[in-house]
């Protein structure tokens, strides 16, 4: 059993940045590969990114070269760096695990879930 909280959201101006965190307990985090989603009013849950086990990340086109993936096994935490934000980035972000060495786009192939954290972006 894995519990996923996320941190860091807020309001920002467009081309500022956030630094979401995703804190783990349980056991075993390193096991997991995490995902990141988001979800803007309406639409459905949309992938953002995916890091494995060793760290090896893959991105949605629309936040490559802007959003960045990392991952502190030692602090059982992954993280979210957006920068040069957009008003299109608005919506609430998941974190996500799956056990496993690698994850990918797919929400209903990942195990656990946070409750989200809500990002704004003002034009």
């Amino acid at each position: 059993q894995v519990q996923l909280t996320e941190s860091g959201g807020g309001l920002v101006q467009a081309g500022g940045s956030l630094r979401l965190s995703c804190a783990a307990s349980g056991r075993a985090f390193s096991m997991y590969a995490m995902g990141w989603f988001r979800q803007a009013p309406g639409q459905e849950r949309e992938f953002v990114a995916t890091i494995s086990r060793g760290g090896s990340t893959y991105y949605v086109d629309s936040v490559k070269g802007r959003f960045t993936a990392s991952r502190d096994n030692a602090k059982n935490t992954v993280y979210l760096q957006m920068n040069s934000l957009k008003p299109e980035d608005t919506a609430v972000y998941y974190c996500a695990a799956k056990s496993s060495r690698f994850a990918g786009t797919n929400w209903g192939e990942y195990d656990y879930w946070g409750q989200g954290t809500q990002v704004t972006v003002a034009p």
